[in-house]
């Protein structure tokens, strides 16, 4: 097997809103691609948009990332050799390359104002322009000169001069050979003496020694700028990997506008197990080998991982799958730590009753973690044993047979009595109700069940009853009798 050469990753997310479930994609990708190799993961906070920056997003990013199992091995809390790790804090890194562009005839000022600009895009739109974008007015012109035509505005700023041979095919690790469109001369620099997103990137990826980029297809068209920047200033390139994008069940781009799943946090806050989240995540990427192997930690993920098995079609964020996913992971934690979890959960979300004993709904978890689907789906279905009283349901109530008085007389006969453990009760009951009284089972335990818990449905009967101990059950059971 051919030794791999430590790769240098990062995932780059900008702090403008709640993180979005293609940060966490990319990140999965990087960090399996870093850890696979021997190499690192870096996070690196894009917040050089500074009218779009929201207050709190930046650490939800290192919240989430860590929630999922996917902190970086270098960032802004981490700390590496190559930071500082926020774009906001790198600003006079940048210039002296946009300085060295403009010096080289690479790049050049443009004093044009965002209204003549918005003129001229309306103009190439009603003649269907074969070729758009900026049209080079301000190319070689000194401030002077330009200040003299329509459109000036005193600050400029500094776009890259594109070359009619631009590189426009290139090798994506996952895709094979790529062609991008022709690009034009992009802003690199703004008035405000922040670089855009298309230098810094290229700056910081090179400074910070970061070999695979990896980042969704939207950017394939944006490539050619970045190859001729990594040329133009003597980069050596880095491997790109452009991953398909993520898409609603009727093939749209994921969006938080349309897609409440699109937002990292919606997860966390439906109740989702992070693990189950990031296997879901890692299907996405790239089918299994069969049904079988669906289910796979981080580690096995990382032990099978190549680039050749990514699915460059948009992959279907359908959760149904993840619901699945995610009962799988419920069942397969013990009670102790599903109740931790459960506990954590309704903490976080600030409906957490106090009255509930934490050591009972451990006994319980058990008894309904093969219904669960979201964690907070447990405390719905037990609170009958957490209830002072019970209020009986109408489709209950109406649901309870014509001799559900002798039943529950006999019930609660046997049941006085009688060693209370589970398999003492359910062996108790149905010599006293089914062989004894002779109605089947259904007919036998319904208005047992009611009386308990106040509804058609609940967890296991005679567990439950366990759970309740002799006394309660006897109360409730009563309590019911007493209404018939």
């Amino acid at each position: 097997m051919t030794e791999l050469t430590p790769a240098r990753t990062r995932v780059a997310p900008s702090p403008t809103g709640d993180p979005h479930v293609g940060t966490a994609f990319m990140a999965l990708f990087d960090k399996a691609w870093a850890a696979k190799t021997g190499g690192s993961f870096v996070l690196r906070i894009e917040d050089t948009d500074q009218n779009r920056l929201v207050e709190g997003s930046e650490q939800q990013i290192h919240d989430t990332l860590a929630w999922l199992g996917l902190s970086p091995d270098e960032g802004p809390l981490e700390g590496g050799e190559f930071g500082p790790y926020r774009q906001s804090e790198r600003l006079e890194t940048y210039r002296p390359f946009v300085e060295r562009l403009i010096a080289d005839g690479h790049a050049y000022y443009c004093w044009c104002s965002p209204e003549r600009l918005a003129e001229l895009r309306k103009e190439q739109d009603a003649t269907k322009a074969a070729r758009t974008g900026y049209d080079r007015l301000c190319l070689g012109k000194t401030r002077e000169e330009r200040a003299k035509l329509p459109g000036f505005t005193e600050t400029p700023v500094v776009r890259m001069l594109v070359p009619d041979d631009a590189p426009l095919t290139f090798t994506d690790i996952i895709r094979g050979e790529v062609k991008a469109p022709f690009p034009d001369d992009q802003v690199i620099l703004k008035a405000d003496g922040f670089p855009t997103y298309h230098m810094a990137v290229v700056v910081d990826d090179h400074l910070m020694g970061i070999t695979t980029v990896v980042r969704g297809e939207e950017w394939i068209s944006s490539t050619p700028k970045h190859l001729l920047l990594y040329r133009w200033l003597g980069f050596p390139e880095p491997q790109y990997a452009h991953m398909p994008l993520l898409r609603n069940t009727d093939r749209s781009k994921i969006s938080k506008r349309r897609n409440p799943a699109a937002r990292l946090m919606w997860f966390r806050e439906q109740g989702y197990l992070p693990e189950a989240v990031r296997n879901f995540l890692q299907l996405l990427g790239y089918p299994p080998a069969d049904d079988d192997s669906e289910v796979a930690t981080f580690e096995e993920f990382v032990e099978n991982f190549s680039w050749d098995k990514v699915n460059t079609t948009g992959p279907v964020f359908d959760v149904k799958k993840l619901d699945w996913l995610n009962g799988h992971y419920i069942r397969a934690l013990g009670a102790d730590e599903l109740t931790e979890r459960i506990v954590a959960f309704h903490v976080e979300r600030g409906d957490w009753d106090s009255v509930i004993d934490i050591d009972v709904l451990r006994r319980a978890v058990p008894l309904v973690s093969e219904r669960m689907t979201l964690l907070g789906d447990a405390l719905p279905k037990l609170g009958f044993l957490f209830a002072d009283r019970v209020e009986v349901e109408e489709a209950a109530r109406a649901s309870l047979p014509g001799n559900a008085a002798e039943v529950l007389d006999a019930g609660i006969d046997v049941l006085e009595t009688m060693p209370f453990d589970a398999a003492s009760i359910q062996a108790g009951l149905r010599e006293k109700l089914v062989d004894g009284l002779g109605i089947k089972p259904k007919f036998a335990f319904g208005p047992l069940r009611v009386g308990l818990t106040g509804a058609k449905v609940s967890p296991p009967l005679f567990e439950s009853m366990e759970i309740l101990g002799r006394e309660e059950t006897l109360t409730r059971l009563r309590a019911l009798r007493e209404t018939l």
